[in-house]
Order: C-alpha cells, then sequence, then structure tokens
C-alpha cells in the first residue's frame, strides 16, 4: 500500500509539473510593475502650467472678483455669499472700467529637463497666451518665458528663474518595445500630478507630416497635454500630445510625441526661437499594392510624387510627377510620411542624392534643399477645355493638349479626356477633363500616338496610366479589357 502510495505521489507530482508553463531565461515571467518608487523620484519634476490672457470683463454688482459669473451664482445659491446693499436685491450690471483683466485660460503640463529651469511641453498649451505661469509640486508658482513653440511638432520650450531644480533624465525613443509598460504624470483637468499607466500599443504612429507617434493606452485627459510619458527606468520617451476620442475624453487610445523628435526640436527652440526645416517642393500621393505592382515595383513603398512645384528644387533636380522616391540621401524611404520628415530635419543649402523609381528603372537625383519658409504658391490650372476626340480601348474619347494648356499644367504632353464611354479606364474614375500624360513606361505625345500604343496593350495585364488633374499626378492601374 505505501509502495503504491508513493507512486501515486510521483506521479501526481509529475502532472502537476508537466501542467505548470516552463519558465526559461528566454521567457522570463513577466510581472506586474510597482511604479510607486519611480513616481515618487519623478513627481518633483513634474510642473503645471497654467495659461492666463488680457480679456475685458463685464461683471454684475454683487459678482466675486476674479471668478465666472456662473461659478459665483452657484456661491451665492448653495453657500450664502451675500449681495451687498439690500438683501436678495436683483443683480444689476455694473460699467465694465474698460481696462482688461487677467483670466485663466486653461491648464497643461510640463517637465523640466534642466536643473536651470529648462521645461518642455505641448505648443498647443501655451499658444496664444498672454501670461505663462509654472507651478511646482511643493507649491512654487514662477511667471516662465517661452522661448520657442512649433505648431508642427507641437513642441514648446519654457524658463523659469529658477535654480537647482529636479529634472527628469531623457530616454531613448528608438528603443520603445510594443508591450512595455509606461506611464503619464500631468494635471489632466487641472488635478495637478495625477499618475497613470498603461503599455505602449503602437510605434510610429502616423497622425501628422512631422510626427511617428508612440501610441498607448495610458490615461491621458484634457490637462495632460505637455506631460512626461516615463519608461520603468524613470526615462521619458514622449510627450503627451493627443487623444482620440469621440467624446472629448479618454477613449483608450493616447499619443506621444518621442523624445528624440521633440529634443531634436527643442534644441533648435531654445538656440533659434524657431524651427528651421527643409523642403524640396513636392506633393506625395499614397502608394497603394495596385499602383505598386502595375509600376513594378512589387510591395507598396517609396513616396509617390503626385506633383512637383514649378521652378522648385525637386523641378530643378530633374523629378518628375509620377516618380516615387525610394531614398532621400541614403535613407530608404518606405512611405510617403518618412519623406517630409526626412527632408525637414535636413539644413538648407544641402545638396541630397535622391533615388526615385520612373518607368522601371531606380535613378539617382541630385536636388538643393531649400528653407521650408520659402514656399512658392502652385496656381491651379482650370480644367482642360476640348477641341476634338478620338476612340480607344480604355473607354474614353480624347483631344491633344493645346500648348498653352501644357504650359499651364506644366507637362511636355498628353490627350485630354473629352468625354466618358463604356470601357475599363471610364469605370477607374477618370473624369472629363483629366489629361492622360503616360501609358505604362511611354510619354503621350498626342492623340494619334496614343491611339497606336493602347491598341498594342495585353488586354488582360494592368498597365499604370498616368493622370494629369488639376495639379495633381494620379497613377490608375487598369487593364484595357
Amino acid at each position: 500500500m505505501k509502495k503504491h502510495f508513493i507512486v501515486f505521489m510521483a506521479l501526481l507530482s509529475l502532472g502537476q509539473l508537466a501542467s505548470i508553463p516552463s519558465v526559461s531565461a528566454q521567457n522570463p515571467r513577466v510581472t506586474i510593475p510597482d511604479f510607486a518608487d519611480l513616481v515618487e523620484r519623478a513627481s518633483p519634476a513634474v510642473v503645471n502650467i497654467r495659461i492666463t490672457e488680457k480679456v475685458a470683463v463685464q461683471q454684475a454688482q454683487g459678482g466675486i472678483p476674479g471668478m465666472p459669473e456662473d461659478q459665483a451664482e452657484f456661491f451665492r445659491r448653495f453657500f450664502g455669499v451675500p449681495i451687498p446693499g439690500i438683501p436678495n436685491a436683483p443683480r444689476q450690471p455694473q460699467p465694465n472700467s474698460g481696462k482688461p483683466q487677467e483670466a485663466d485660460r486653461g491648464v497643461g503640463s510640463g517637465f523640466i529637463i534642466e536643473s536651470n529651469g529648462l521645461i518642455l511641453t505641448n505648443a498647443h498649451v501655451v499658444e496664444g497666451a498672454t501670461n505663462i505661469y509654472v507651478t511646482l509640486t511643493d507649491k512654487r508658482e514662477f511667471k516662465a518665458k517661452l522661448l520657442g513653440m512649433d505648431k508642427r511638432t507641437d513642441v514648446a520650450v519654457v524658463k523659469i528663474d529658477a535654480r537647482d531644480l529636479p529634472r527628469l533624465p531623457l530616454g531613448d525613443s528608438s528603443k520603445v518595445r510594443v508591450g512595455e509598460w509606461v506611464l503619464a504624470i500631468g494635471s489632466p483637468f487641472g488635478l495637478e500630478n495625477t499618475v497613470t499607466a498603461g503599455i505602449v500599443s503602437a510605434k510610429s504612429r502616423d497622425t501628422g507630416d512631422y510626427l511617428p507617434f508612440i501610441q498607448t493606452d495610458v490615461a491621458v485627459n484634457p490637462g495632460n497635454s505637455g506631460g512626461p510619458l516615463l519608461n520603468t527606468a524613470g526615462q521619458v520617451i514622449g510627450i503627451n500630445s493627443q487623444i482620440f476620442s469621440r467624446s472629448g475624453g479618454y477613449m483608450g487610445i493616447s499619443f506621444a510625441i518621442p523624445i528624440d523628435e521633440a529634443m531634436r526640436v527643442a534644441d533648435q527652440l531654445r538656440t533659434n526661437g524657431k524651427m528651421t526645416r527643409g523642403r524640396i517642393g513636392v506633393a506625395l500621393g499614397e502608394m497603394t499594392k495596385e499602383v505598386a505592382e502595375s509600376l513594378g515595383l512589387g510591395k507598396p513603398r517609396g513616396a509617390y510624387v503626385r506633383n512637383v512645384e514649378p521652378g522648385g528644387p525637386a523641378a530643378a533636380g530633374g523629378i518628375e510627377s509620377g516618380d516615387v522616391i525610394l531614398s532621400f540621401n541614403g535613407r530608404e524611404i518606405s512611405k510617403s510620411t518618412d519623406l517630409p520628415r526626412v527632408v525637414g530635419e535636413t539644413k538648407p543649402g544641402t545638396t541630397a542624392m535622391i533615388q526615385v523609381w520612373r518607368k522601371g528603372v531606380a535613378r539617382d537625383l541630385t536636388v538643393t534643399v531649400v528653407d521650408a519658409e520659402a514656399q512658392t504658391a502652385v496656381k491651379k490650372p482650370d480644367a482642360p477645355a476640348s477641341n476634338g476626340n478620338g476612340a480607344n480601348v480604355f473607354g474614353v474619347s480624347v483631344a491633344d493638349v493645346s500648348d498653352a494648356k501644357k504650359k499651364e499644367l506644366n507637362i511636355k504632353g498628353g490627350v485630354e479626356v473629352t468625354s466618358l464611354g463604356d470601357g475599363s479606364l471610364a469605370r477607374a474614375g477618370i473624369r472629363p477633363g483629366d489629361v492622360i500624360i503616360r501609358v505604362a513606361d511611354a510619354d503621350i505625345t498626342g492623340v494619334k500616338q496614343f491611339e497606336t500604343l493602347v491598341k498594342g496593350l495585353d488586354v488582360n495585364k494592368a498597365v499604370p496610366v498616368f493622370v494629369r488633374r488639376a495639379d495633381s499626378t494620379l497613377v490608375i492601374p487598369v487593364r484595357p479589357k
């Protein structure tokens, strides 16, 4: 009996061991971190930012100075604040003194990055402020100076006159991993030093031209803007900036500016008071799977050029509408939103090597980057007028383009669509007035050449058709059949 019991217990132990997931050095058990020590260290370097502006105030008799009238009415009704003069007398408007008074406009957050009082926050937190006040966790309040802000990246730098302040160490946002624990400290709805935690949900989330955001599920609400996003080492990896919301409040998705991007901007702001960016003068479109395949790229990659600014740097360097920019100064361009960031980081006056994909071949071009502030407006041409027609297998009627219209549209050739029939190109969304400038790798010079070209196409193979519409060049992959 004893022997059987020992065997049974041995089998039971083996069964229990088999049911327990193994833990190895390669797969360590993950536990929920305790943020208490981290918060204790980091909180003193997180500040509350209060914004004021000068407004003309008309105060009713019996009002409470400095308090909005609806709040004053609340105190009168529920806390018995007396109205001077006759008890329960109706309030009469009091003439405005005509002198603007300082009134609170909003609150936000920020964090100290240098012990001499240098603070990072969001541009939208301090934009339009008459005065900026910074309150520390020890309740000291300072009037801050705005050193500079950049609305495109939503980064601002302010300075207070103080010394030996606690500061937050900066991390490396390029090493952030999806799924890692992060926390935010800020002043949501004016509630100072509020801490929320969560994980990184995604990286390089595109919501703007210059910002590959860090997406998290950390609770962020109005007032959190400008506060730090911290990793478990207590390092700043981002600035809490935006939320996705249909209600105005937190709905499980928040976005932070990567600290690497923010500091690149902040360094210029503190030195020059503004951000200087490069530009090359192109308008971009998104590269789809169908377009990439029709152009022979295989998979969607690069930045598709739908328009080139006449006389701009790109035009001078030989870039054409319909090109796909694959790399800029050796840096691969994976998608269209990569190019504005890479070019924007480039110092104006720099000569850059750009690789483009055109007619199935990669070409190297040289472009000189200019200052983004020196923009030249591109005139939008009117829709082309018809001057004749011809039939073709795409199901559209076309006409030659006049020299004046070619100059207006900044094109060398093409045929303009005068009417639509029943065909693949018509069903693909082409409109009367569009100008077909290229089919596959062949530039279109006129109606006769266009007719001959399309008759020789493989009816079962998709081809890219390049269409000029106003100031954009579209690529429409179609099958002639």
